[in-house]
């Protein structure tokens, strides 16, 4: 094996791994033990018959361990992930401080072998651009930009002192920094999709229902009103990507399935009829399966969460009988002492899913999701899978996640190498 210490190094011209078997994204077995050869940043040949490594290529002989496709975590917020409550609300905090705490979990999490997310809220735009140029190590990053939200929204960050921007004529402290935009009416939010896609967003979130983790909005609302919401939809198609929303119970996701959005996040409020509703229309539903509180959650939060804390353990069954599209992601904010437990959250939907099922899901599954941002998409190639010309985000596992899926719950142990864009990031000794 392969030894090297745990920072980024220089793309290697060609790296081969022998005797690997091979999870490739899709399948419900490993393969019989193989060559895969990478060139570049693709996967050039996979086959025991693969040819030869050149002189100068790195070859990994991985003793029969499962090289898999790198992680995907499909509902993340790169910004605010490092942050806790106080330190958001602290008078000094600027995107400067921000972006500094969010370079460190990113390089973590990629070490964690998340070589893929979705930011759906806050300014991530300067991050992937210092991860994309090799300055900060990172998984690759679709933003959304700020998440777009009405007056007294889920995204309406304003301290109580804080009167509206349309009354003062004055940015909140949360606008200022790019943690969301408050947005009224068609034109405002024409404006602020705009916005968000001049700065580089590969799709949209806007909230359209009441949260959990903010001030003003009782669960049970509906926010935005159609027209509103159509506006973001049109806006968005217009530069062939799509709207995903915040929302969790069913008159909120009918309005945004009836605006034309293709995404839910959360939806653990949902219903039977709307669910099927979701799966006849092809509309995604990206869930997660969260911890029923944290010794850091405010008790106000605690008591907002229970409905949606058990309405996770019937939608994530029931969506997956209906056939509805399932993602998935973490969705860690204002707690980054939850960080460290990204892989272990996998690992709560082991009651509904299979570990193939599991591992589909936050490789090749997670991945269809991230392509719907069509030509807004910031990466060219495939991946979440582990075939000939696909992306080399790869991850080399210490035994068989499908025999024993806790594997990937402990990647400090079990991810012996972690490749992300043919470039390998992690390399111990086995």
């Amino acid at each position: 094996m392969a030894t090297g210490p745990l920072r980024a190094q220089p793309a290697e011209r060609e790296v081969v791994f022998t005797n690997v078997r091979v999870f490739d994204g899709t399948a419900d077995t490993l393969s019989a033990p193989t060559t895969v050869v990478v060139r570049g940043n693709v996967i050039a040949a996979i086959g025991p018959d693969s040819p030869p490594a050149s002189a100068e290529a790195t070859v990994i002989d991985a003793a029969g361990q499962t090289l898999m496709p790198g992680l995907i975590d499909n509902h993340v917020h790169m910004m605010f992930n490092s942050l806790s409550p106080a330190q958001m609300a602290a008078p000094d905090m600027s995107l400067e401080k921000v972006m500094a705490l969010s370079a460190e979990q990113s390089r973590a999490m990629l070490l964690r072998g998340f070589t893929a997310v979705r930011d759906v809220g806050g300014p991530s735009f300067q991050l992937k651009r210092l991860i994309d140029s090799g300055k900060v190590m990172g998984p690759r990053i679709w933003p959304a930009g700020p998440m777009i939200s009405q007056t007294s929204g889920h995204a309406d960050l304003r301290h109580p002192s804080e009167p509206s921007r349309r009354f003062s004529g004055k940015m909140s402290k949360a606008e200022e920094i790019w943690a969301s935009v408050v947005a009224d009416g068609r034109d405002e939010v024409l404006t602020a999709v705009r916005e968000n896609l001049r700065l580089g967003a590969s799709q949209i979130k806007i909230a359209a229902g009441g949260g959990t983790s903010s001030e003003y909005d009782p669960l049970d609302v509906t926010q935005y009103t159609l027209d509103e919401m159509k506006a973001a939809v049109d806006a968005a198609s217009d530069w062939n990507t799509y709207v995903t929303v915040h929302a969790y119970h069913p008159k909120s996701v009918r309005r945004a399935i009836e605006a034309g959005v293709k995404v839910i996040e959360h939806g653990n409020l949902l219903d039977e009829d709307t669910l099927k509703l979701m799966a006849d229309k092809g509309i995604w539903l990206s869930g997660q399966m969260l911890v029923d509180s944290t010794e850091a959650m405010d008790p106000k939060r605690r008591e907002k969460r229970k409905p949606v804390i058990e309405g996770q353990k019937i939608v994530w069954p029931m969506a997956k009988r209906l056939g509805v599209k399932l993602a998935w992601g973490t969705d860690f904010l204002f707690e980054p002492e939850l960080n460290a437990q990204q892989n272990a959250y996998i690992l709560r939907l082991k009651p509904y899913f299979t570990p193939a099922e599991l591992l589909r899901l936050v490789t090749s599954g997670n991945a269809e999701l991230l392509a719907l941002s069509g030509p807004r998409t910031p990466y060219e190639g495939r991946l979440g899978v582990v075939q000939e010309g696909a992306l080399a985000d790869l991850i080399l596992v210490r035994g068989d996640p499908l025999a024993d899926i806790d594997l990937i719950g402990d990647p400090a142990r079990n991810f012996t190498v972690i490749m992300k864009d043919g470039v390998i990031v992690k390399s111990a000794a086995e």
